[in-house]
């Protein structure tokens, strides 16, 4: 299977959509690097993120979760010089471990520059490795996309990781429902909304900032109250190693409320 289709047939709606923006970026060289099968880095991601940070929520906020993609970048880079402490996920949710810390005071006593840290191999490197339920109530939510719409929809790069993170932390009680959760795109990631496919365990978009506008999308759909395991697909379970251990930690902790 192609890098481009790594997660290709799962809905053939939001493939469809996901390939048009690739094909897009890449064409018209707004993309920086590869697009395809990824949350896509893009010219201007760094205005998108300043348009963030201009917010009330941004700048009240202490704690800050972000996707690992080279996109969401400048926003770590951001958060980090402004003091606040960045949550992450390991890419791919691919080790033992789902989540590190990156807090801005650890990272200048171990001498490690914001720039080191705010990148995805950094925080790997040098970030504190933690578990979901040692990740603190977070304050600004910010999740990787590949197309969204002007109304809060949103379709990723097709491997259910942010959406699944979304579900764990509402469970958890750790993302309250003024937590804003947020993107940065492109502006020519921005689609009609017919053309976003939202499903029952899709969380919508509170705020969507591009390189040359800040997008409030007043979306109305109400966010998934928990993670569904039933809608859990047998290959997130073989390929995420904590997956089936929290599975039983969060069904426990169901059972015992």
């Amino acid at each position: 299977m192609s890098e481009r289709g790594r997660w290709a047939g799962r809905h053939a709606g939001k493939d469809r959509v996901r390939e048009r923006v690739w094909t897009m970026l890449e064409e018209t060289g707004i993309a920086i690097g590869p697009a395809g099968s990824m949350i896509p880095n893009f010219a201007g991601a760094d205005m998108a993120a300043f348009f963030l940070a201009q917010t009330p929520e941004w700048k009240t906020a202490r704690t800050v979760k972000t996707n690992p993609d080279a996109a969401q970048m400048p926003i770590r880079l951001r958060a980090l010089y402004e003091g606040k402490t960045v949550y992450a996920p390991v890419p791919y949710l691919t080790r033992d471990f789902p989540y590190l810390r990156i807090d801005p005071v650890r990272m200048s006593a171990m001498g490690i520059s914001y720039e080191l840290a705010a990148t995805a191999q950094g925080f790997v490197d040098h970030g504190e490795r933690i578990g979901f339920e040692a990740v603190e109530r977070l304050d600004f939510c910010v999740v990787g996309s590949v197309a969204v719409s002007r109304t809060g929809g949103r379709t990723g790069k097709g491997a259910g990781f942010a959406d699944l993170e979304t579900a764990i932390f509402q469970e958890l009680g750790l993302l309250p429902a003024t937590t804003p959760i947020v993107t940065t795109v492109h502006s020519c990631q921005l689609v009609p909304d017919a053309d976003v496919v939202m499903e029952p365990h899709d969380a919508p978009l509170d705020m969507i900032a591009t390189q040359s506008e800040l997008i409030i999308t007043e979306c109305r759909r109400a966010r998934p109250e928990g993670v569904d395991w039933e809608r859990i697909r047998p290959d997130q379970f073989a390929t995420i190693p904590f997956l089936t251990e929290l599975r039983s930690r969060m069904l426990a902790r169901r059972r015992a409320i």
